[in-house]
């Protein structure tokens, strides 16, 4: 792989705490993913904001400022995770598709291409910038603009089940899926749009838990347990 989209969940992020940071597995995200840029690949990152605020969970404000305030948790999340990777050193740069003052950089897809040749890590804050899009969404469509070979899908669980794990004890994990069958049978890796978004870009992801051991580089090298979806 050349370039890769990572997609961060932010309650793993937040360890057993559930939410806020848990710096430790912060640093152990850094120190795999300055393994990948060492040699030679170049990363994008988006961090989901579910550590601080998850705008569709909200039932007594505006769906729209629900969604306005999960974007800024974003932002949030990638200053933060931008400076503990800087701290393990690497080059990053944050970008975001409204201005925000000196936080971050408005998107296009040639500023990042140019910080990529610059061996940066390029990350993708506040969403699609609309309300009513996920970050999932945001992820599919940043892959596509960067033209990123895969999604590295980081989260809490280590797979793709046929329904809920945490809910059914006998579910069961798929070590792979067409993303055709994801939609058909509604399973719950992406939201409905960005699993469209991919079928409709051939943009394959690879799901897998955060937590397990150098579970980011060895899903690069193809030595992970989770689950692959095809396109």
């Amino acid at each position: 792989m050349k370039r890769v989209l990572l997609k961060l969940s932010g309650e793993a992020l937040a360890g057993e705490k559930k939410t806020g940071f848990d710096e430790a597995t912060v640093v152990m995200v850094a120190k795999q993913v300055k393994s990948l840029v060492d040699s030679g690949i170049q990363v994008g990152i988006v961090i989901g904001g579910g550590n601080f605020w998850r705008g569709r969970t909200s039932e007594n404000i505006d769906r729209t400022k629900a969604d306005q305030i999960g974007m800024l948790a974003t932002v949030m999340n990638c200053i933060y995770v931008s400076e503990i990777f800087r701290t393990e050193g690497m080059k990053t740069q944050i970008l975001t598709p409204f201005e925000c003052s000196t936080f971050s950089k408005l998107f296009s897809k040639d500023r990042a291409m140019k910080y990529f040749e610059k061996d940066m890590v390029v990350f993708f804050a506040g969403g699609t910038g609309h309300p009513y899009f996920s970050t999932d969404t945001s992820t599919v469509l940043r892959a596509v603009e960067i033209e990123a070979d895969c999604i590295l899908l980081a989260k809490a669980v280590d797979g793709v089940y046929d329904s809920d794990p945490k809910i059914n004890p006998n579910a069961v994990k798929y070590d792979e899926i067409s993303i055709e069958e994801v939609i058909e049978k509604s399973l719950a890796v992406v939201d409905m749009t960005a699993s469209i978004m991919c079928k409709e870009n051939k943009i394959p992801m690879l799901v897998f838990a955060l937590g397990e051991e150098n579970s980011i580089v060895n899903t690069v090298k193809g030595k992970f347990s989770g689950t692959r979806v095809t396109v």
